[in-house]
């Protein structure tokens, strides 16, 4: 069954964790039924071809994989090669941090993530081995596209047949703002706070049918406070396998208040894999 996802590419440098991220892309692949682009970010030498072909033959890949070897900057090149060659998710490894806390979002990545028109996987921990997921959180908040972002995780939980699929909203303080400030009394606000969760889980309920999901295990979570942060957390104490997120708008007045603040907790340090969904039109196909 063919998946959301129809050509996907793998930026492949010679890292420590190369081989594990060519394995998590060769089972991508076959699980959405995608064709598989390798993106390399340099110029194509002997050298470079030979421990490119090394590391296929380590990880059992077709050595007629299409590579793709696009020079230039980094970020600029990837970009480049993923218009070329019509991809609809790209997949990179994410970087750790220097205290060995967490992983992060380099600054190329952030580039791509910030220019690219189609969608990114950022992988913290590649295996070499296959892993189920089990919780896979989906951020239903500031994107256009909250229907795509959603589409993509039911697909997925449906088809790993276990996984519980955590759908996020965000409880509009303001409303409670608003009725704080007229001193209400404590049971008022409380019927206001209720009011306004029912009015979240209705539009959240209201976004599921129009997608097919029958059978998934669905949990629908309302947080408060700042966004990206309460997103963060949750995905941490869910053990989550994967975040989703729809790309914010390209507009970047609004892109720039968007990423900076709620999603820049999660890039700082992320709490799982993380997927941005950004569909690509279809005239861009080529």
């Amino acid at each position: 069954m063919t998946g959301p996802f129809k050509r996907i590419a793998l930026a492949i440098t010679f890292s420590p964790t190369a081989a594990a991220l060519l394995r998590e892309a060769w089972r991508l692949k076959r699980w959405l039924n995608a064709d598989l682009v390798l993106i390399h970010a340099g110029e194509k030498t002997p050298e470079a071809e030979a421990k490119l072909n090394d590391l296929l033959a380590q990880t059992s890949l077709p050595a007629a994989t299409p590579i793709a070897w696009q020079r230039g900057k980094p970020a600029e090149a990837i970009l480049k090669a993923c218009q070329e060659n019509h991809i609809d998710l790209l997949l990179m490894g994410a970087l750790r941090k220097e205290n060995l806390v967490g992983y992060y979002v380099g600054t190329v990545a952030r580039t791509i993530m910030r220019k690219a028109s189609c969608s990114i996987y950022v992988l913290t921990q590649p295996s070499e081995e296959p892993r189920p997921m089990k919780n896979i959180v989906v951020n239903a908040e500031d994107s256009p596209h909250i229907g795509e972002a959603l589409r993509v995780g039911c697909w997925m939980a449906e088809h790993e047949k276990e996984s519980w699929l955590h759908v996020v909203r965000e409880l509009k303080l303001m409303g409670l703002a608003l009725v704080s400030a007229d001193q209400c009394s404590e049971e008022e606000y409380n019927k206001v706070q209720q009011n306004l969760l029912r009015e979240e889980f209705a539009a959240v309920e209201k976004l599921m049918q129009s997608i097919p999901h029958e059978g998934v295990k669905v949990n629908i979570k309302v947080l408060s406070g700042k966004s990206g942060f309460e997103l963060a957390r949750f995905a941490g104490r869910k053990e989550a396998d994967l975040l989703i997120v729809g790309a914010p708008p390209r507009k970047f007045s609004l892109f720039d208040r968007v990423f900076p603040h709620d999603l820049e907790y999660i890039f700082a340090e992320l709490p799982c894999n993380l997927m941005i969904v950004n569909p690509r039109k279809e005239g861009s196909r080529g």
